[in-house]
């Protein structure tokens, strides 16, 4: 199942422009459209969100001895190194001249910003705003595909949308009291970094990266990430307080090595292959997994709004994933 989600070339991938695939969407640019996700490209997706929602929890636990931008830096560079290794193991030529460098660089730089842009925007507004406005994410990835890959979802599929980010709403709520310009620049600062987020989903799809192994298209992105995260990090004064715990170690590990260096990796094959906009709307089930591991590690409280908007979001997916009515 995993090696479905990692071809080396187009020639042993199953791509959007691959004839056979399945018309499970509309289109409107003529080419045909993505296959409807698999069983297994869903289960791999609900691991990704699983994991980047506990990841949640470790940027938070790590932040009294690892401060954000310093730790964003490592688990960068500790992740690149999962991706050189996986690329030698493969036989992946990172190095070789595809045309993909013009794009990398401008995917890299959308990466490095977003962390940049999210992080700040928390120093300005609260972090269930931020939740909520981050994940206007899967709104732009929307609006992009049907501009620059054709991808045109019916109105049953944009409810979806709507039911799904409802569902985050219904989860963190969006506090109103004291909202002033600080914070609604915090908050545009958050919703800007979702909107880089998209864009770099966008930006694989669209150029000549989707041609490209995996292992490439992220590893542009996560090598360049490291020097903009780092003057970030600079420009900040930001330092370590003390000797990291073993614990904040193995916590900065599981971020580097799983959470960048592979379920990255396993977002940016499924790109590769299908919808950028069905797949994207899976992410909403990160925040909702955030909850729970906040629940089931930090004992933060768990109230009924959780399954209500539990509900809100598998309902949604279920509409943006539902195929079309036959004609």
């Amino acid at each position: 199942m995993l090696r479905d989600h990692f071809p080396n070339n187009t020639a042993t991938s199953r791509s959007p422009h691959d004839p056979d695939a399945s018309m499970s969407s509309d289109h409107v640019s003529g080419r045909p459209a993505a296959p409807s996700l698999s069983a297994g490209a869903i289960a791999l997706m609900l691991l990704c969100c699983l994991s980047w929602g506990f990841n949640q929890i470790a940027i938070k636990l790590l932040l009294p001895e690892i401060p954000p931008y310093l730790q964003a830096m490592i688990r960068s560079a500790g992740g690149l190194l999962v991706i050189l290794l996986i690329a030698a193991v493969r036989g992946v030529k990172l190095f070789k001249r595809d045309g993909t460098l013009g794009a990398g660089l401008f995917a890299g730089a959308l990466f490095g910003l977003e962390f940049v842009l999210i992080f700040h925007g928390l120093e300005f507004t609260t972090a269930s705003r931020a939740v909520v406005f981050l994940y206007t994410a899967p709104f732009f990835v929307a609006l992009g595909s049907y501009k620059f890959l054709g991808e045109r979802l019916r109105p049953a599929q944009w409810g979806g949308l709507a039911l799904s980010f409802a569902g985050v709403a219904c989860a963190f709520g969006v506090p109103q009291p004291d909202v002033d310009a600080r914070v609604l620049l915090g908050d545009l600062m958050v919703v800007s970094g979702g909107a880089l987020w998209a864009a770099t989903t966008l930006v694989v799809k669209a150029t000549a990266l989707l041609k490209a192994p995996p292992e490439k298209a992220l590893g542009y992105q996560v090598a360049l990430s490291v020097p903009i995260l780092g003057a970030a990090s600079w420009l900040a004064g930001e330092t370590l307080p003390g000797v990291p715990s073993g614990f904040a170690l193995g916590l900065l590990a599981y971020q580097a090595f799983w959470v960048v260096g592979l379920t990255f990796l396993l977002w940016f094959g499924m790109i590769k292959t299908y919808s950028a906009s069905k797949l994207s709307a899976f992410t909403f089930f990160t925040p909702l997994f955030g909850v729970a591991a906040g629940y089931l590690i930090m004992h933060d409280p768990l109230t009924p709004a959780f399954g209500v908007a539990a509900l809100l979001v598998i309902a949604g997916l279920y509409l943006v994933n539902r195929p079309a009515p036959a004609r």
